[in-house]
């Protein structure tokens, strides 16, 4: 295999590993009780809004 084609399998194998390190990672994001408690709420308002649409 010629020399660009190893850099282009390199470089796409970090890539990938970098990307699945960083959703690993993006679970963990600290947030305030409070932000928290608004997040909650607007995903209740979101259900409910969709329950009256007629959505499931």
């Amino acid at each position: 295999m010629p020399m660009i084609g190893w850099l282009f399998l390199v470089l796409s194998m970090a890539l990938i590993v970098g990307s699945l390190l960083f959703l690993r990672d993006a679970g963990r994001i600290p947030m305030s009780r409070e932000k928290l408690e608004r997040v909650r709420k607007r995903k209740q308002e979101m259900e409910d809004q969709d329950k009256k649409d007629g959505k499931d």
